[in-house]
């Protein structure tokens, strides 16, 4: 017998919308809208676009030198977060690998932490366990939604000012339509990200609030995928998981400098040693030629027809206009340039490996 998905706030404007409901991560959530992924992708490049991502485990944490605690199980500098900053980081074990990525927020007497729906039955009991003397506070009762695109801060700035005020990873409590909600700034999938967190009752009322705008539409899951793939970023299951470690997953620019001079979080010696000598495999961007997508787990051979890696994510590329993936490649390749064949249906297609991101961001800073 397989568990009820369950529902976020905005299931029912979801199906009202015309939302094509999926399993994801245990919740039923929209993978497109009758726009198609096409152009919701296309509509968030060029206007705005509003993700519900309300699966996403929304936790407080509570007590003295949070900070400081939290550097024993993460290689991020947050003893150092100021109030009002946010911060990307991620756990680590002891084998020096990604448990989860999250993004870390100072709210001044209590930290906001945002982490991944597929993992938040293990990422909350983590906290718990490592955090001594820090109450470990899991919220079920607010919605979480993204409004995202370069009119963005035109469709959250009227009906919440202080939003304006935002710069790239701060986080503040202002209303919105009466409503008090945590807005945060970041740098997710396309170019002014606004993430608003909202109390459950009133969710409905401030979606529709932001739909209203001329230039908002909602967006789905596989929007979010493929704007995700598109900015070179770290699908948490996909590109990154329990064995990848931050350096391989080209990472480095996630952990500051102290961190990584210092030491002291779980993996640090694998860590420390691959920044210094390397590590055997890196994360890279991979442009096929022709129409085919690559999808994870593809073969990546070398020109030589030798296997030095495989894809990890892998989809049509809207903005790009043909298929674009990414994926691990073995110490010695992965130079801008390179020719790699892919082992698509048992023929190889030929591929280059490019630069990340495959369209370039414009975080409003």
């Amino acid at each position: 017998m397989t568990d009820t998905p369950k529902r976020t706030p905005l299931y029912d404007l979801h199906v009202e919308l015309g939302g094509k409901m999926v399993d994801f991560a245990g919740w039923e959530m929209p993978v497109q809208y009758p726009m198609g992924i096409m152009g919701e992708h296309k509509h968030c490049r060029e206007k705005a676009a509003l993700f519900d991502v309300s699966h996403m485990g929304q936790v407080i944490l509570k007590g003295d030198n949070i900070g400081e605690k939290l550097e024993a199980i993460c290689p991020q500098a947050y003893a150092s977060l100021k109030e009002g900053k946010a911060r990307y980081g991620f756990f680590t074990n002891e084998d020096g690998g990604i448990m989860d990525d999250l993004i870390v927020s100072n709210a001044g007497d209590h930290f906001f932490v945002v982490v991944n729906a597929s993992m938040r039955h293990q990422d909350i009991p983590h906290m718990a366990a490592n955090l001594d003397g820090v109450e470990v506070i899991e919220i079920f009762d607010r919605a979480l939604v993204a409004v995202q695109g370069p009119k963005a801060e035109d469709v959250v700035g009227e009906l919440c000012p202080a939003a304006r005020g935002l710069t790239f990873m701060e986080t503040t409590v202002a209303d919105i339509n009466g409503v008090e909600c945590r807005i945060s700034l970041f740098f997710f999938k396309q170019k002014t990200a606004y993430e608003i967190s909202i109390p459950e009752d009133q969710a409905d009322a401030v979606a529709r609030a932001f739909l209203a705008h001329d230039d908002c539409e909602p967006a789905g899951l596989g929007a979010r995928d493929s704007l995700r793939l598109e900015a070179g970023l770290c699908l948490y299951g996909n590109d990154i998981d329990q064995t990848t470690s931050p350096i391989e997953a080209s990472l480095n620019w996630a952990i500051q400098k102290r961190r990584k001079e210092e030491g002291g979080f779980p993996g640090a010696d694998r860590i420390q040693r691959e920044l210094a000598e390397g590590a055997a495999k890196k994360l890279v961007g991979i442009k096929p030629e022709g129409r085919a997508p690559a999808r994870q787990h593809v073969e990546i051979q070398c020109a030589e027809g030798n296997t030095i890696g495989e894809i990890t994510s892998g989809s049509f590329g809207p903005t790009v206009g043909g298929p674009v993936a990414m994926g691990y490649v073995a110490k010695g390749h992965g130079e801008v340039g390179e020719k790699v064949n892919l082992i698509i249906r048992g023929k190889a297609q030929p591929a280059e490996i490019v630069s990340l991101p495959f369209v370039q961001q414009n975080y409003k800073r």
